[in-house]
């Protein structure tokens, strides 16, 4: 969890009414929550003590609005207050941890390939994710199809191991909010939420993307704020692992302090050598045993990656030694 993750007591007020009037004023008329009103929200929420109809108003509103920091921060303590956390990993390491709720839309998904490849480097990671759109490739498919069995709960993870859990295994109430897309078409807060939290008793390094640049501000700013170790970077179609054809920007958090690893690299691959064209479960899988067995390169931004996750879990390694 943040280090400076505070601990929200619940609430006891019902119902959520009185902050949709704040916060669906429309784009200039809404007023933002503080951090304390927006845990109190997202834990009724999360909680299943408001109505559908609510939960609908929550969501659009906050979809007109646009998130602050604040309340990111807030939401951010109602999930970590009630998710179902892993042991922390031995020696101080820090669980590195991969969200993944995109899956595959026109290249094949290859967060898998990271987490196998940081395993491979002696790290314990954790993959979670659901499915949020039909259709879609999801990494915990592929790892199934590796033989790597989801989790029913959170179990230590040893160092040089690959673990994936369900978001419904961590939280029900988060699942069943990010669930609501498919009733109103529309990504609500849980998308972000979902890609931040960090389910671990000890150290964990958030992998983090973004795809439009506003949002790179709010969750550099959120990772800040709560004291978060992270590594930022553009997604590929919305999952944490790069882009195979190009390289770019990395910036990381170390208890909420910036870093700039890695400024942009100019130009794009017209191809990656061994990449399938097919993004479907069986070849995603196969393309993954190949480039682990040495029989396809990695992609050069996918080992730039790894490297600078390693990096990074060896700086708050260190961080936390006497």
């Amino acid at each position: 969890m943040p280090e400076n993750m505070r601990i929200v007591p619940a609430h006891t007020t019902m119902g959520i009414s009185h902050y949709i009037k704040e916060i669906g004023r429309g784009a200039r008329g809404a007023k933002a929550l503080d951090r304390t009103q927006a845990a109190d929200l997202f834990g009724q929420v999360l909680d299943g003590r408001v109505t559908d109809l609510e939960v609908g108003a929550f969501c659009v509103a906050m979809r007109i609005k646009g998130e602050t920091v604040d309340e990111m921060c807030g939401f951010l303590d109602a999930v970590h207050t009630r998710i179902a956390a892993f042991p922390a990993c031995a020696d101080g390491q820090p669980l590195i941890v991969l969200p993944s709720y995109n899956g595959a839309r026109r290249l094949p998904v290859l967060t898998p390939l990271l987490a196998l490849l940081l395993a491979r480097e002696g790290q314990s990671v954790l993959l979670h994710g659901m499915r949020t759109e039909a259709r879609r490739v999801l990494a915990s498919d592929v790892l199934e199809a590796l033989d790597i069995p989801a989790l029913a709960a959170p179990e230590e993870i040893a160092p040089g191991s690959v673990a994936h859990i369900s978001t419904a295994a961590l939280l029900p109430g988060l699942a069943r909010l990010l669930s609501v897309r498919e009733a109103i078409g529309l990504r609500t807060p849980a998308h972000s939420v979902a890609k931040l939290v960090a389910p671990c008793a000890g150290p964990a390094l958030v992998v983090a993307s973004y795809t439009h640049p506003e949002y790179f501000e709010l969750l550099g700013a959120t990772f800040g704020a709560l004291g978060a170790h992270a590594l930022l970077s553009r997604g590929l179609e919305g999952e944490v692992a790069a882009d195979p054809r190009r390289q770019p920007r990395y910036d990381a958090f170390v208890a909420g302090t910036h870093q700039l690893l890695q400024e942009q690299q100019p130009g794009t691959a017209d191809e990656v050598p061994g990449l399938p064209a097919e993004i479907d479960v069986a070849s995603t899988a196969a393309y993954t045993r190949r480039v682990l067995a040495g029989q396809a390169p990695v992609p050069a931004p996918l080992q730039q990656q790894v490297r600078h996750i390693v990096h990074l879990a060896c700086q708050i390694t260190a961080r936390g030694r006497p």
